[in-house]
């Protein structure tokens, strides 16, 4: 086939082990790809920031380490001239501890990524978050943009969305919840990205609830929902309650839309909208679904707080959501919503009577 088809390139829908890569292209004669070095290579092109960047190269490089032999072309532009070669030792030897300094220098860059990332969502502690994860090209970005009014970078294409973006929405009972767009899976994820971006991931696990977004226009979605929850549990995140969103239903027919809402009414056992943000359809179910989580997961209370105990006064005020204030000479009045953690520590404070939750 390469003969018939004068091809320069042969791409392999699996992993290749390097022996069998070194192998194929002593055979073929001809570049040899495998799928986990495709995909690395797209989001070589996708990534924009620098944390993206960073967790890209290091994917790259540990998938790179075991198969320098057969590298065409020694890797003169990371060597960069440093003159680590010593006396003796074979250019194979020097890319490769080149590569694994390189790859503990991002690993330690990566870490202080993810302590800046934990800073953040501490910061954040007190609001409800939801998370959008799904298959790469749902349409997780662009609901997101429908939802909140915000820009966002969005392109028909896989894995344009590198980087988590968190914007505000505002729900019609005057709660504010944070909903984060996140990296796309793909079928035979390489382990190398999942490695790589887990932090980037860790802000789903972080979240309140999850929005797992499927194309409803794709023949294959029942597929592509399967690899996206294996992913989930792999990462302890199946035990976040979770809607599903079948997108880009703009793209179906009146009776194709009504068969697949039937359909997964009765297939799935988690919440079911259907939407489009093209035409922002299923946009007030979806928002509808965030305040009936927000009600189950943040109840309202009534809080008797000493007036000396600014603590506690300030725990209301930066991890809840105050809705009203009212003050009765030594005790200040709340009501409130917050979380279920942040309740049981103000039961544990003297002086403290908290009404309304079970």
């Amino acid at each position: 086939m390469v003969g018939e088809r004068d091809a320069s390139l042969v791409v392999f829908d699996d992993e290749l082990t390097p022996a069998q890569g070194k192998n194929l292209e002593d055979l073929l004669d001809v570049r040899v790809v495998d799928r986990t070095e495709l995909i690395l290579d797209i989001f070589a092109t996708r990534a924009r920031t620098n944390e993206a960047q960073l967790q890209v190269e290091l994917a790259q490089l540990e998938y790179l380490l075991p198969r320098l032999k057969r590298m065409w072309t020694h890797l003169s532009r990371i060597r960069g001239g440093i003159g680590l070669r010593g006396p003796g030792e074979t250019q194979l030897e020097t890319d490769r501890r080149i590569i694994s300094r390189r790859i503990s220098d991002l690993r330690q860059k990566l870490e202080v990524v993810a302590r800046r990332r934990a800073t953040q969502r501490k910061g954040r502690s007190g609001e409800f978050q939801a998370a959008l994860v799904g298959y790469t090209n749902a349409g997780k970005s662009s609901l997101l943009r429908a939802m909140s009014g915000s820009e966002l970078f969005i392109e028909d294409r896989l894995f344009a969305t590198l980087d988590p973006a968190t914007r505000q929405v505002e729900l019609p009972m005057g709660t504010r919840v944070l909903v984060t767009d996140t990296v796309g899976f793909i079928r035979k994820l390489p382990h190398h990205l999942v490695a790589s971006f887990r932090a980037t991931l860790e802000e789903a696990a972080e979240a309140d609830v999850l929005l797992h977004v499927i194309d409803g226009s794709h023949s294959r979605w029942e597929e592509q929902k399967g690899v996206v929850e294996e992913v989930l549990r792999d990462l302890d995140l199946d035990r976040v309650p979770a809607a599903l969103v079948f997108n880009k239903v703009d793209q179906l027919t009146h009776d194709e839309e009504d068969a697949l809402r039937t359909r997964a009414a009765a297939m799935f056992d988690d919440p079911v909208v259907l939407s489009s943000a093209v035409e922002r359809e299923g946009l007030d179910e979806l928002v509808a679904f965030l305040e009936d989580e927000v009600r189950k997961q943040r109840p309202e209370v009534q809080v008797l707080i000493p007036a000396a105990d600014g603590e506690s006064l300030a725990t209301v005020y930066r991890e809840g959501e105050v809705i009203s204030r009212e003050e009765r000479g030594t005790v200040i009045d709340l009501r409130a919503r917050l979380p279920q953690p942040t309740l049981g520590r103000l039961r544990q404070r003297e002086g403290i009577e908290i009404n309304g939750a079970a």
